[in-house]
């Protein structure tokens, strides 16, 4: 009895010591792990967030400042804008081109033609090369603009003669009983003539317009024409009258 009294005894004992095992792995195990520490950023990492909000700053400074000249401008009620001039780089000129607003020298410009009254020439000629007793020479003087330019010329018989000859003697001159001249300008163009018709009357002319009653002669005689306008003579034009 006694021994068995013992055992109950020690069993009693020896059941604390299990609970305090329990207690004592319990406590020895953690119930929750404790949070690993985190990586801290790098100094360029805090100096591109710098950059970026200082950016956005200014574009709200900016935007700001936009608004505020915007609201003015409206405010002062201006009818017009007003030019300003600021320097283009893509427009500056550069050594060989000429600057914007200059005139450029078109190579294919040329000075504006003048008149050149050397180049106006006269030519005389008659509407047959021979006559019969009974038919009056058509003389015809023509005037034409060799230039390149248009040019104003007096054609009037003012200026105008019409002389023939019979080798060295003078037959006729439109001049010599002409009572008065007059003037006629007209404007010829470069490349064309103007013409003037004086039908002779088989008659003989002095200077002065004095009295002669002899005759050009016929049979077969020879003249030549003579047109002259101011300072300028045509070559002489033979015809015959028969």
């Amino acid at each position: 009895m006694a021994n068995k009294g013992k055992q109950q005894s020690t069993a009693r004992t020896s059941a604390p010591a299990k609970g305090a095992a329990r207690g004592s792995s319990r406590a020895g195990t953690p119930g929750k792990s404790a949070p690993a520490n985190r990586r801290r950023p790098s100094p360029a990492v805090y100096r591109r967030r710098r950059q970026v909000v200082f950016g956005a700053l200014l574009l709200v400074i900016a935007l700001i400042v936009g608004g505020v000249v915007a609201l003015t401008g409206a405010l002062a009620g201006n009818p017009e804008p007003q030019a300003v001039s600021t320097p283009d780089v893509s427009t500056a000129p550069t050594q060989g081109t000429v600057p914007t607003g200059s005139a450029a020298p078109s190579p294919s410009a040329s000075p504006t033609p003048v008149c050149d009254f050397n180049l106006m020439t006269v030519a005389a000629k008659t509407d047959k090369p021979a006559y019969g007793p009974e038919e009056k020479p058509l003389l015809t003087m023509t005037i034409t603009n060799g230039g390149t330019a248009p040019c104003e010329v007096n054609v009037g018989t003012s200026q105008m003669e019409y002389l023939l000859m019979s080798g060295s003697d003078r037959i006729f001159s439109s001049k010599d009983c002409q009572t008065g001249g007059e003037d006629l300008i007209k404007t010829i163009q470069p490349g064309k003539s103007e013409t003037a018709n004086f039908p002779w009357q088989r008659n003989r002319t002095l200077e002065g317009c004095a009295a002669i009653t002899a005759k050009p002669g016929a049979g077969g005689a020879y003249y030549t024409f003579e047109a002259r306008l101011g300072n300028k003579s045509s070559a002489k034009v033979a015809f015959q009258l028969n």
